[in-house]
């Protein structure tokens, strides 16, 4: 078994395994050419291999929790370079949960959220909540991938507003989701110290912390063969170490 290329987990990250949809927003669209000349080579070989064989679904899945903040230059490293990726290949083991709100404040008499890195920022926090509420989180990771992998965070979210997450953003529903986001924040034990904050299966260390932010993929593996008792193939088949 070899270690899978980049490019061959670029494209197994696309629509042709998990059904994602190529928006117009451009979010893949510079991917587009390099899909048709790679995907006889790479994908479909891998998608057949993994479909053929899942873990057991008797296994509870990894929990993996991150709380973050949407113009966070440290959460748009690890969202698209760690957590995405590695929820793409181990999906079928792992759940991902987002807490978009983090070193924000809560309103206080007329004043609205303030964030770390201001209004905008706000904002941004407030479309990922709706997306995560209106469309589902698989869904939404998606987008809010394309959101945090994107030069700009806020203009990569306007082609694919929908009327639902609009009205969530403009209405009652955003703030209402956004303070449940900073009450879950704010119930952190131990609370948070630094941005992003992960959390394995509800717990934070600081060990899991290290090891989500330098091998995310590594993390769920090794969490997941311990509830199993055995390695699950799609660790096998992307990483030689799990041999």
């Amino acid at each position: 078994i070899e270690t899978v290329s980049l490019p061959c987990v670029r494209t197994y990250i696309s629509r042709l395994c998990y059904n994602t949809v190529i928006t117009s927003n451009g979010c893949f669209m510079q991917q587009n050419r390099w899909f048709l000349e790679h995907f006889n080579l790479c994908v479909q070989k891998q998608c057949l291999e993994l479909n053929a064989t899942r873990p057991n679904l008797a296994v509870p899945r990894v929990e993996v929790t991150l709380y973050y903040e949407s113009l966070c230059p440290g959460c748009r490293a690890f969202l698209p370079q760690q957590l995405f990726p590695t929820w793409a290949m181990l999906h079928d083991i792992m759940d991902v949960k987002l807490v978009p709100y983090c070193n924000a404040q809560l309103p206080s008499g007329n004043s609205p959220f303030t964030c770390q890195h201001g209004e905008p920022e706000c904002h941004g926090n407030m479309i990922e909540a709706c997306f995560l509420h209106s469309v589902g989180r698989y869904s939404a990771f998606q987008v809010i991938y394309c959101m945090e992998s994107a030069a700009n965070v806020l203009d990569a979210a306007q082609p694919v507003s929908i009327v639902l997450v609009t009205s969530c953003v403009k209405g009652e529903l955003g703030f209402k989701l956004m303070h449940e986001n900073a009450l879950k924040t704010n119930a952190l034990s131990p609370a948070k110290t630094h941005v992003p904050w992960v959390t394995i299966n509800g717990e934070y260390t600081d060990d899991f912390q290290d090891k989500a932010m330098s091998s995310l993929f590594n993390l769920v593996c090794k969490m997941y063969m311990v509830s199993s008792r055995g390695v699950t193939r799609p660790c096998l088949r992307f990483n030689m170490n799990y041999i």
